[in-house]
């Protein structure tokens, strides 16, 4: 039945007050006010949570005998009817009614009449935003979780057949020791792993139910709050209404755990830009994930991790905006919140595109293992297994085994020489006691091989940690 047919109040015409203020304004606002004031725009991606909130608030007051059963009735159909044509696309989101919830407000009164304004018996916007916000912000955290753990899969399975494959393992970018690969994709698995743990932390925090904290002090109606918060799969209700309407505490820690997770990936994306260099070589991508050049027909560019590496400044950006919206404000509700939602989605996209990116080029990408071993082998990279040796075999205190490995790294860059090729009469001169055991451990075979200790490089190890994070994990 139309609005007209059931007594509701005609539409609110452009430049008049708007309705959901009631009495208190005769003329309605300017335009540059109207422009800044509409959130529909970005708020209108949480019409699923306004329409569940919604419902789980009708059904409270019809059992609280605040609503009749007919009217009840009648909202839930309404409601139903909104959510499909929001869905099929057929529904007119309108400017003038400012956000999700008076441009749904306004077409239940359409559907249903009168009974629609008893659906904001006993809520205020405050707290309706704040619980589709957390609403949102709860499916956006479940959605982000399998898309971590889908990273986690992809890098594992790559970790196990790369086990053994030797590359160089840098600190300052400067080769350091040998590494494998598995067991440097395994540390991204570990990064992602405690993100994993940072949303469901959020996640937790966030699971109280603002509902019926109304604008800021509750309700005199007689409302059940336990049981909103309940329909709603929430933990409980929020204890203070104030804190219910103005926290968004939940919306930063979101925000902050987007940001760390987002700068893993942006590491890993600047690894990836750089093995996939000439210098390196390290790896290849296919023409799933490069771009060529307009001008240079040679061109190959990792374009997806120079990207994902950017985007990475997009989460920073927006958990600095919020930080800055939120910081000076006093309680309970401002309009300045009204800015809680654009950082967050754009966040949430980002991330997600930025995952499904990275999780698509690490199943893409190709070691090269001759040119990791290369590198790997080059920079005196064995020197720290020389020391160990120095002292495991000749008991030279490790600061004195430090000083004499030095030394012969240094005649054996003057000579031109890796360590391995440097002749055991130069390194006697210099350490008599040295035998020709020494070489035993010179190559970079043997020195990821000798590296078992829990945590460590040995391809055994790689292997045995794989298929733990497999269990811890996935």
């Amino acid at each position: 039945m139309s609005r007209k047919g059931r007594g509701a109040a005609p539409e609110t015409p452009a430049g008049a007050a708007n309705a959901a203020w009631g009495g208190r304004f005769a003329g309605g606002p300017a335009e540059i006010m109207q422009r800044i004031n509409v959130s529909i725009d970005f708020d209108k991606r949480l019409y699923a949570q306004d329409i569940a909130g919604s419902l789980a608030h009708c059904a409270m007051l019809v059992r609280q005998n605040i609503l009749t059963p007919a009217d009840g009735q009648a909202i839930s159909r309404g409601l139903a009817q909104i959510r499909a044509e929001i869905e099929a696309g057929r529904f007119p989101f309108r400017a003038e009614h400012e956000d999700i919830h008076l441009n749904i407000e306004a077409r239940l009164a359409e559907l249903i009449g009168a009974a629609a304004g008893r659906l904001h018996t006993a809520r205020s916007r405050n707290d309706q935003v704040a619980t589709d916000f957390r609403l949102w912000v709860r499916d956006a955290i479940d959605r982000l979780e399998r898309q971590l753990q889908g990273l986690q899969a992809a890098l594992i399975a790559q970790a196990e057949r790369h086990a053994a494959t030797i590359m160089p393992g840098f600190t300052h970018l400067q080769v350091a020791q040998p590494v494998t690969f598995g067991h440097h994709l395994l540390a991204y698995v570990e990064m992602l792993g405690r993100d994993r743990s940072r949303f469901p932390d959020c996640r937790r925090r966030l699971n109280e139910c603002p509902l019926g904290a109304a604008a800021l002090a509750g309700t005199s109606f007689p409302i059940d709050r336990r049981a909103t918060a309940e329909a709603l799969d929430f933990d409980r209700p929020a204890a203070n209404s104030l804190d219910a309407v103005s926290d968004r505490d939940f919306a930063l820690e979101f925000l902050a755990a987007a940001a760390i997770a987002g700068t893993h990936l942006s590491r890993f994306a600047e690894e990836v830009v750089i093995w996939t260099s000439e210098p390196f070589r390290f790896i290849r991508l296919s023409d799933a994930f490069t771009t060529g050049s307009s001008i240079m027909p040679q061109k190959r560019n990792p374009d997806a991790a120079e990207l994902v590496r950017a985007k990475s400044g997009r989460l920073l950006g927006a958990l600095a905006a919020l930080l800055a919206v939120m910081k000076g404000l006093p309680l309970a509700y401002s309009k300045d919140m009204q800015e809680d939602k654009a950082p967050v989605f754009d966040a949430a996209d980002t991330l997600e595109l930025a995952l499904a990116a990275t999780a698509g080029m690490v199943g893409d990408l190709e070691p090269d293992p001759a040119a990791m071993r290369r590198v790997a082998a080059s920079g005196y990279s064995t020197a720290t297994d020389l020391a160990d040796w120095l002292t495991r075999v000749l008991a030279l205190p490790f600061r004195d085994a430090h000083r004499v490995a030095g030394a012969l790294v240094k005649r054996a860059e003057a000579l031109g020489l890796g360590l391995a090729e440097l002749p055991i009469a130069e390194m006697q001169r210099i350490e008599p006691a040295i035998t020709a055991a020494v070489f035993e451990v010179l190559t970079v075979e043997k020195s990821v091989t000798s590296r078992t200790s829990y945590g460590g490089t040995a391809p055994a190890n790689v292997a045995a940690a794989a298929a733990e994070a497999r269990k811890r994990f996935l």
